[in-house]
């Protein structure tokens, strides 16, 4: 059962969190909420304050549900560490991945038109969020005109990253999504201030295939020929990058 933690005494879940190694916390600077916390308090907000409009911070560990298919639109959430892939349902059970998300990343947003999840949102490793109830997003919304403005721009990024998805299901080879998959990879985690050629591939060689539409068998065949050309270095689920512009030339075909 996933815990649930009220903001004042959540130090020791961040502490927890921060010892361990696979959960390295994002900056609250380098987190999507950032600008609608801002947006409330001011840039010297204090996320450990109860009156934020981070309401609860909540840590789970893999495998467990952040939210189900069907279940109403009661919170948005930030992930603060970790990594979480969303996916939808076949009518025969199957399952189509939609995303992963990273650390400083935002999830729930796509539920607003319809009050309620369209898709789940599975952990892939201890994950923390931060989580924001939209009752209350709803308020300040109305009080804080900044915070309806900060609202589009991540909208704004979401249909961005829609429209790349769709450009790489559709237009291109096995080899170009694989390359830019790991070159979307890198920016995101640069975009928070990871290391953009070194990071750690938390979903499996299956999901990766199940979202890119390639068989699991092919990825790592993929991932194989790639280390050895030189273009990337792998350790279990860590991947190190060695040549972006190859891999860039490689992606746009």
């Amino acid at each position: 059962m996933t815990a649930v933690v009220q903001m004042m005494p959540s130090e020791s879940v961040v502490a927890r969190a921060a010892d361990n190694e696979v959960c390295s916390l994002v900056t609250c600077k380098d987190c999507g909420i950032y600008g609608l916390c801002r947006a409330v308090n001011g840039s010297d907000v204090d996320l450990r304050l109860p009156e934020t409009i981070v309401r609860n911070r909540r840590l789970f560990k893999r495998g467990e549900l952040l939210y189900r298919i069907g279940e109403p639109l009661r919170s948005i959430y930030a992930i603060r560490c970790g990594s979480v892939k969303t996916y939808v349902l076949t009518n025969d059970g199957r399952m189509q991945i939609t995303g992963f998300h990273v650390a400083g990343e935002l999830l729930g947003l796509g539920a607003i038109a319809a009050n309620y999840f369209t898709n789940e949102a599975m952990v892939l490793e201890t994950t923390m969020v931060c989580e924001v109830p939209i009752d209350v997003l709803e308020v300040y919304s109305e009080e804080i005109p900044s915070i309806r403005q900060q609202m589009l721009k991540i909208m704004s990024q979401e249909i961005l990253d829609n429209q790349e998805l769709m450009l790489l299901l559709g237009k291109k080879n096995a080899d170009e999504r694989l390359a830019t998959f790991l070159l979307s990879l890198s920016r995101r985690f640069q975009r928070r201030n990871y290391s953009p050629t070194k990071f750690n591939l938390s979903m499996s060689r299956s999901d990766i295939g199940n979202y890119l539409g390639i068989a699991e068998e092919t990825v790592c065949r993929m991932f194989t020929r790639f280390q050895n050309e030189g273009l990337l270095a792998t350790e279990r689920r860590q991947v190190q990058l060695h040549d972006l512009d190859r891999l860039s030339n490689i992606a746009r075909g």
